[in-house]
């Protein structure tokens, strides 16, 4: 994969192609929505699968609450922060607050539905753990405060307790019957 800077450098430009755009490419390529899919998935990317706005929720859940505590964090300009801010407001995965300090700051905080994508960031942590750090490359961990322990691996199970790889499951689609698939078959989620 090859990426180009835009104008900031933490945020690269990615081509369809895979090769380095020109700020012409760049301003031709459209994002497209995926509200209407009938795919969960396809959805929930569609609402936060920028890479910004996760690691808004991620540094929430650290808590980080303010404008300038995010743009610390993350490095990125204030106009990207304030629309990434705006759109996971207006999803109601954040919700703007008064300062916990009583000054004339507002502060950012997360909503149920904010709060519901923990297991997707935990998801995320674990998956970038196993296979975007050397072994012996250091990283943060995810501890249980009441232990101090690392937390144990997400696992996938089925309503009776029992744990489920992919290809022990099946994306039920709208409008279809439902078929077994044939063995050997990766699962497109």
């Amino acid at each position: 994969m090859t990426r180009r800077r835009s104008s900031s450098i933490f945020e690269p430009v990615w081509c369809a192609n895979w090769s380095i755009c020109s700020a012409q490419t760049e301003a031709k390529l459209k994002r497209t929505s995926l509200d209407g899919a009938a795919c969960p998935v396809a959805r929930a990317l569609d609402a936060t699968g920028d890479w910004w706005s996760l690691l808004i929720v991620r540094d929430a859940f650290d808590g980080v609450r303010r404008f300038s505590e995010f743009q610390k964090s993350l490095g990125l300009s204030k106009g990207i922060l304030s629309a990434r801010l705006r759109r996971l407001v207006a999803l109601g995965v954040l919700k703007p607050a008064p300062a916990s300090d009583g000054s004339a700051y507002q502060e950012y905080v997360l909503t149920q539905k904010g709060l519901d994508l923990f297991p997707v960031v935990v998801a995320l942590r674990q998956w970038g753990e196993d296979h975007c750090f050397a072994r012996s490359e250091q990283h943060s961990v995810l501890v249980d405060n009441e232990t101090g322990h690392r937390i144990a691996r997400l696992v996938v199970r089925s309503k009776s307790g029992r744990v489920l790889r992919s290809s022990q499951t099946l994306v039920r689609k709208l409008g279809r019957p439902s078929s077994k698939r044939p063995p050997g078959r990766s699962l497109r989620v």
